[in-house]
């Protein structure tokens, strides 16, 4: 009898250790919320380093909306050979257009169009591949602390679920519950709308065009070619009319549109920290989520790749990260020329052109809009009447931010 009760015994304590044991591994694992480029490229980083990652997506599959992106050569460097699987065309010049003047500036690396719908599979599979797990149809609900580390509400394929993870990161877009249930204030968002187009006869391959129209939109128009015979012709705008201008903007280049594609893109007003403490745990934002987007061109996948390494590297080396000090740098400086830029009128932007003269174009044509800080000194030392331009912007618009509102 002793010992079937001592068997029976080493049983049960056999069972409760493996029980703790499957909780404590449980508990180790980091949850990414959101299959977002973003969220993917994080949770492939932390696959590599060893750690267990599942990545939730509310959707059935990785089938995202289509939408045509530009982005620099800097996108080939983040991803290596996997890069090619999403770019569509090189571009190697651009044309500035505003009241009758222009410029050119030749790149000497092709910026790269992609197509978001392509990359987003192809991280997914790469994230795959480094060992993370990925759920689908699992819809995040909520974020609370427990004993160990944080607890997670999850609605998974229409039946509520708890999940154990050490830490959570919010990839979740620029409206992400993750950032709202952990405490993060809401982010301000701008409208991007674009319309596929057959590209124009006059139009090279290699070419991007882009219109300054300041009576339109305090950003710019862009024609991007995305093939042969299809291209990208959209706006970033201000309020609920932003596709009505580019209806407008489309009809004036005697354009006809073939499918329209838009987002709500987050407006970076100043760093927003990527940490939060949630008892034992920790809960990070990513991409979107924590507006790490050029406010210059609204432009994220580069920079939110390089958030996402560092949140990854912060996690892996307890703290330790020097890419989110310098990402924090790079979105600083596009912030301040953008509030240069914001509020020019039609004489300063012609001036601007006016300006492009062969030093500084080498300059653009030579560094790329994701080294900024660098670009901006550059460009001032070269052409030193762009920094009184730039003065007087920020000026007009403390002027423009100090009128009080008319009833």
């Amino acid at each position: 009898m002793a010992v079937a009760v001592d068997a029976s015994g080493r049983r049960k304590n056999v069972q409760e250790n493996l029980t703790s044991s499957r909780s404590e591994r449980d508990t180790d694992e980091i949850v990414v919320v959101g299959g977002s480029a973003a969220g993917l490229y994080t949770a492939s980083a932390l696959a590599r380093g060893g750690r267990s990652v599942r990545v939730l997506e509310s959707k059935s599959g990785f089938d995202p909306d289509p939408r045509t992106l530009i982005v620099t050569d800097q996108f080939r460097n983040q991803l290596g050979a996997s890069a090619g699987a999403s770019v569509l065309n090189e571009i190697r010049r651009f044309e500035l257009f505003t009241d009758g003047r222009s410029a050119q500036i030749a790149l000497s690396k092709p910026d790269l169009i992609i197509e978001r719908a392509k990359l987003i599979p192809a991280l997914a599979q790469g994230a795959q591949a480094a060992g993370a797990k990925v759920s689908f149809q699992s819809r995040f609900i909520n974020v609370s602390p427990n004993c160990r580390g944080l607890h997670l509400e999850v609605e998974s394929a229409g039946r509520r679920e708890e999940l154990h993870a050490a830490c959570v990161i919010g990839a979740d877009g620029a409206t992400s519950r993750v950032a709202r249930t952990a405490g993060w204030p809401p982010i301000e968002t701008v409208p991007l709308v674009q319309a596929i187009v057959r590209l124009p006869k006059d139009c090279p391959l290699d070419t991007t065009r882009v219109w300054f129209v300041p009576d339109d939109t305090p950003y710019f128009y862009w024609l991007i070619p995305e093939s042969p015979e299809r291209a990208a012709l959209g706006i970033i705008g201000e309020g609920p009319d932003t596709a009505k201008r580019l209806a407008r903007f489309l009809e004036k280049k005697n354009m006809e549109p073939l499918e329209w594609q838009g987002a709500q893109i987050p407006f970076y007003r100043r760093w927003i920290p990527v940490k939060k403490r949630v008892g034992n745990g920790e809960v990070y934002l990513v991409g979107d989520a924590a507006a790490q987007v050029k406010v210059t061109t609204v432009g994220g996948i580069v920079t939110g790749f390089r958030g996402a390494l560092g949140v990854a590297q912060s996690i892996l080396r307890n703290g330790r990260s020097s890419e989110l000090k310098t990402l924090r740098r790079e979105l600083d400086t596009h912030r301040l020329i953008r509030r240069t830029m914001h509020h020019f009128r039609q004489k300063d932007y012609s001036q601007l052109v006016d300006l492009l003269n062969l030093s500084t174009c080498d300059t653009l044509s030579e560094i790329t809009r994701d080294e900024s800080f660098r670009l901006l000194w550059n460009v001032l030392r070269r052409q030193p009447r762009l920094a009184l331009l730039g003065f007087r912007g920020l000026l007009l618009g403390k002027n423009v931010a100090s009128r009080p509102a008319s009833s």
